[in-house]
Formats: C-alpha cells, structure tokens, sequence
C-alpha cells in the first residue's frame, strides 16, 4: 500500500468517525433537551419552588463533574440526563415565574424559544457548511464565561442593579453563540471525540442562552 493510500484511508476513516460522533451529538442532545424540557413541565404543573441558588450551583457542578468522570462510560449517560433533568427542573420555576409576572409572560417564553433555536441552528449550519476552525476561540470563551458568572453572582445577590443583570445576560448570549460554534468546530475537526462530552457543552450552552434571552426579553419587553 503507497502513501496515497494510506493517507485516503486515513481521511476517510477520521471523517467517518466525526460523522458518528456528530450524528451520535445530536441524537443524545435532541433526548436531552426532551427530557429537560418535560422535568420543566412537570415543576411547573406541580408548581414547585424554586430550590435556591446555593443548591442549583451544588447540583449543577456536582453533576458536571460526575458526567466528566463518567464521561467514557455507560454511567456518563446516565449523569447526563440527571444533570439535564436537574436543570429542567429549576427551570419550570422561572418560567411559572415570568407566566404569572408578566401580562405577556408565554409571548416572551416564546420568544425566548424562538431566538434560542434560530441563533441554534444558524450557528451549527454556519460550523458546518463553512468548515471553518473555531478553536482560536477557546481561550477567550473560558476566561469570559469566567468573568460573565463572577458577575452573575453579583447580579444574583444585588437584584437592584438591573444594568448588571442585563449586562451579564448580554455577555452570556455572545459567549454561548461562540461556545455553539467552537463545540460544533471540535466536532467537524476531530478535537471532540466523546459525544457526551459534546451533548454536555451544547445542552449548557442552549440552557444558559435561552435563560439569558428570557431575562433580557423580560426587561425590555415584559409588561407587568
């Protein structure tokens, strides 16, 4: 076999794999979202309480870390659907919040919705159809999304200071769009090759851009 060949064989068995791995992504995140989505409604129908901060970021990074750990395994499946059920579920309180808050709580719900799945699927078509490599942009991703929850935290306990809240809201939405683009990136270039790795950073970026276009449509366009 000659150097041709080989390296033909080679590009065809790494495109392979990038195909199953972003097949497998999609598939999984398409389950997860499901699944998340239905832990909202039922809070929500059974009108559950809002469990906290301090228990939403314990939950939240303890089942980080076990879907990293586990992410080679069988188990990192099931981590991964208690993470995203988990966070389904301190959803359906925000949202029963904004329902019963504002006047036009479903229309900003739906917006929210909406601009979350368009900016979605023009990202990853983007990502695709361009080829393009994304991963210039990991460092600035990691040391924004930094900054951008130190001051969600300060937000969080200072609820006067609305131009922060809506300030932090502003830099999430830029950081997710790029984090969609830089997941997708891995993918297509062979960076990312554990597809629940991949459900992982895609499901935490749509979460916090859907949650931070909902605040920022309630602020400007909620109507008490």
């Amino acid at each position: 076999m000659n150097r041709v060949e080989s390296q033909v064989i080679r590009s065809s068995a790494g495109l392979l794999s990038t195909h199953r791995v972003l097949r497998n992504t999609y598939a999984l995140l398409a389950m997860t979202l499901l699944f998340s989505a239905a832990c909202a409604g039922a809070a929500m129908l059974l009108n559950l309480p809002y469990p906290g901060v301090l228990i939403t970021l314990v939950g939240y990074f303890g089942l980080f870390y076990l879907v990293n750990r586990f992410s080679d395994r069988a188990m990192g499946l099931l981590f991964l659907f208690l993470l995203t059920g988990f966070m389904g579920a301190t959803l359906g309180p925000i949202l029963n919040a904004y329902l019963g808050h504002y006047a036009n709580g479903g229309e900003l719900v739906a917006m929210a919705l909406g601009g979350t799945g368009l900016t979605f699927l023009g990202l990853s078509a983007y990502a695709l159809v361009s080829q393009k490599d994304f991963s210039f942009l990991g460092g600035m991703l990691g040391a924004g999304i930094l900054v951008a929850f130190l001051a969600g935290l300060v937000a969080v306990f200072m609820p006067q200071m609305i131009g922060l809240s809506m300030a932090v809201s502003v830099m999430f939405v830029l950081l997710m769009a790029g984090m969609i683009l830089y997941q997708t990136s891995a993918i297509i270039h062979g960076g990312e090759t554990n597809y629940i790795l991949a459900t992982l950073s895609l499901y935490v970026s749509i979460y916090n851009l859907f949650t931070s276009l909902l605040q920022l449509f309630g602020v400007l366009e909620g109507e008490d």
